[in-house]
């Protein structure tokens, strides 16, 4: 961040004074969720409470900055002592002190615990990832050399992934909420969570939940510790874990000539006597890495926390992620959506036609369905679609209507785009200057549609970039362009510029996540939304009458990664075993033509079948009366690591899956719930075919697990975790 750049060279007063001014906006702007978040206050599953019956947990853990505060450490230390408290101290390794061993020794015998607050606490731990595995890799030799088991980053930046580098039990830089902090993404609990690393390797996140006193005396100047109290008696009525982060260099301890940067030690201290007058009895005081333990015990023997990090979100017996050389992404389930109240407004653009792009529907209807004003703007089909219209609780503005041209061309492939971002930047503009959103969530293809956005951006809407594909991988497929190619290398730096701009980048796949995260975006601004299906739409329903006729399906675009000549050619292997056997083929693309003449020369006009688009509120029925899906996606090409909706589309409404075998499929999905074939074999696509066709206790089965896998990750046990993002954004200010 430039902040950590410059703030060497700025006096502490200046500094200050202007995060004063900023924390005063953020703090009203967020009176209704900080410091208390109702959604935060959901137990793990199987929630037992804390050990020996107490009510909640107490756990103190303290920064130590500078030279200043490591000598006010041992009086504070005794303090608490004195009052019946232990915690944890935690030293900077490379700062301008040094930990000696008779202090660590001293801390020690008293019973409080030495941790490892960051490296050199510049606040460039995590500028790279090749750049914190560096770092890593000393502070695990402090760990060792300390016998630390945890750890706390400098101004609580954060990724939980990258963590899994550090030799720790535990990790500390979250907070359940908290709007003031640099990267200001809290993890929505007030529990501790299992952070896992995949093979039983992970560590415990204990996230603070108290502000931070540097927060109440020196950003907001608070006179007295009524927040702390308020806070704490709310965490007290959910049963939570109380965790405070104090700072020794900020406590004063000489009345009447307290630095600029110190505040009364009497505001710390008798919140402790508060808490033994009020709670005795009644709290659990563990030591941080004491609660680690417990909390990795509790989670073995009974069921797994309400938050976690997983290999897979989907099955048990996936593909390890290790064996793709992945990191394990963060899967960040909530049980509801934060509070909304007042209704926001929201601006989702996007270069497709609205009523056939499931993604941004889905999106869209959640936030309707829940009393959100929410305006579509996209492009028309056809010149005779109105411009203005009011789809479901949802109004669409269709800017332009849908390019026709030969889009194997890359001039007519971007001019359409660009007098769409023209547009869209335009009507935008105006209608910002009015009555002005709250949230502007743009979706690519291109990533620079997000630029339209700028006005409302600069007027403090937040901004959210949806990633429904890789751009400079996409172009490189459909234009046959190297990887080195000055075209892929220039939308590579868009992207990254385009990641920035965002408030806040959604990416829809887990091996998506890896890459774009390595390249453009720090992962605390990132989060994984699949094309999860909507369950209200595609279920199983009554089927039309084939006839006798066996309809294979395929959905979508028409694009050459999408394998779609394969699956042609393998109908002609069919045509003599499979007689009945149609192929139906619903979509557009750049690719039809070529298609639409592979048919022509193979004679198989009355085999396979061309259909124009039809709306998500048809596809569905569609899809339903089809005897067979077929997904066949080159591997050797974009559609590798695309993930494919028609999938679990297809498993919604009770209808068997041929599906190449791509890199990204067997990511999500196993043998048990669809048909995989070798990517590009036309014979094996043939044989997959013929083989769920004949084979009535394999259709059976994959019918049956893939119901049930649908029902299990359908958008609407998701949809939760996308309103809460929404919420959590317009809660904080912009960077």
């Amino acid at each position: 961040m430039i902040y950590y750049q410059i703030k060497p060279y700025v006096p502490w007063w200046l500094r200050m004074a202007a995060r004063r001014i900023l924390a005063k906006r953020i703090r009203r702007q967020n009176a209704q969720t900080w410091p208390k978040l109702e959604s935060t206050a959901a137990p793990p599953k199987g929630w037992a409470g804390w050990p020996g019956g107490k009510k909640f947990a107490f756990v103190l853990t303290h920064d130590v900055e500078g030279l200043v505060g490591y000598e006010k450490s041992l009086r504070l230390m005794q303090i608490e002592k004195q009052k019946g408290f232990c915690g944890s101290y935690n030293f900077i390794p490379e700062g301008d002190y040094k930990l000696t061993r008779e202090v660590r020794e001293e801390m020690e015998k008293n019973g409080f615990e030495i941790g490892v607050h960051d490296l050199q606490h510049d606040g460039k731990l995590y500028e790279s990832q090749e750049e914190f595995e560096n770092k890593a890799a000393h502070i695990n030799r402090y760990l060792r050399e300390w016998g630390a088991g945890g750890f706390r980053s400098g101004f609580m930046l954060h990724n939980i992934e990258w963590a899994h580098a550090l030799d720790v039990k535990y990790d500390a830089s979250t907070f359940d909420t908290d709007p003031m902090e640099p990267q200001p993404d809290g993890v929505g609990t007030i529990f501790p969570y299992w952070v896992s690393g995949g093979e039983n390797r992970g560590y415990v996140e204990l996230p603070y939940t108290l502000p931070q006193d540097s927060t109440c005396f020196n950003l907001l100047q608070e006179k007295d510790n009524s927040i702390w109290k308020e806070k704490l008696d709310w965490i007290v009525n959910k049963g939570g874990m109380v965790l405070m982060d104090v700072h020794p260099d900020y406590v004063g301890f000489e009345k009447g000539r307290l630095k600029n940067s110190e505040y009364p030690a009497e505001l710390y201290t008798e919140f402790l006597d508060h808490v033994n007058r009020k709670y005795a009895g009644q709290f659990w005081n563990p030591l941080p890495r004491e609660m680690a333990d417990w909390y990795n015990d509790w989670r073995l023997k009974t069921a797994p926390a309400n938050i976690t990090v997983t290999t897979n979100p989907f099955h048990d017996d996936a593909k390890p992620a290790d064996d793709c050389g992945l990191p394990k992404p963060r899967f960040l389930t909530s049980a509801v959506p934060v509070a909304k109240d007042p209704p926001k407004r929201i601006c989702m653009i996007t270069h497709s036609i609205y009523e056939t792009d499931n993604r941004v529907s889905r999106y869209a209807n959640a936030l309707a369905e829940r009393g959100d004003e929410v305006d579509v703007l996209a492009l028309k089909r056809d010149a005779s679609a109105a411009d203005v219209e009011m789809v479901g609780k949802v109004r669409v503005h269709r800017l332009q209507v849908r390019s026709r041209k030969d889009q194997n061309q890359k001039s007519a492939y971007l001019f359409p785009i660009l007098r769409f971002q023209a547009l869209a930047t335009w009507w935008l503009t105006m209608r910002q200057l009015g009555n002005g959103y709250d949230v502007i969530h743009v979706h690519n293809v291109p990533d620079f549609l997000v630029f339209s956005a700028w006005l409302p951006r600069l007027m403090g809407a937040k901004v959210i970039l949806d990633i429904h594909d890789m751009v400079p991988e996409f172009f490189a497929s459909k234009f046959k362009s190297g990887d080195k190619s000055f075209a892929v290398s220039a939308l590579k730096w868009m992207e990254r510029v385009s990641a920035k701009f965002a408030n806040h980048v959604i990416i829809s796949n887990h091996l998506w996540h890896k890459v774009y995260t390595g390249r453009s975006v720090h992962e605390g601004n990132c989060s994984i939304f699949i094309n999860w299906v909507d369950s209200k739409l595609f279920h199983p329903r009554g089927r039309s009458d084939n006839k006798g006729k066996f309809i294979i399906s395929f959905p979508g675009g028409l694009q050459w990664h999408q394998g779609l000549d394969i699956a042609i050619r393998a109908m002609d292997k069919l045509r003599d075993r499979l007689p009945n056997a149609e192929f139906h083929i619903y979509g557009d693309g750049n690719a039809k033509p070529e298609l639409v003449a592979l048919v022509k020369e193979l004679k198989l006009e009355t085999k396979v079948l061309f259909f124009d688009p039809v709306p998500a509120s048809q596809i569905a029925k569609v899809m339903s009366d089809a005897d067979l899906g077929v997904v066949p996606k080159r591997a050797d090409s974009f559609g590798n690591e695309a993930y494919s909706t028609k999938i679990m589309e297809f498993m919604s409404v009770g209808v068997p899956t041929v599906v190449s075998s791509t890199k990204i499929d067997r990511f999500y999905f196993n043998d048990s719930v669809v048909r995989f074939f070798e990517s590009g074999n036309v014979d094996a696509l043939a044989e997959a075919i013929h083989d769920v066709a004949t084979n009535n206790e394999l259709r059976c089965s994959l019918i049956a697990r893939g119901s049930e896998y649908a029902a299990q990750n359908c958008w609407e046990v998701r949809k939760a975790d996308y309103l809460q993002l929404v919420d959590s954004l317009c809660s904080v200010t912009s960077n």
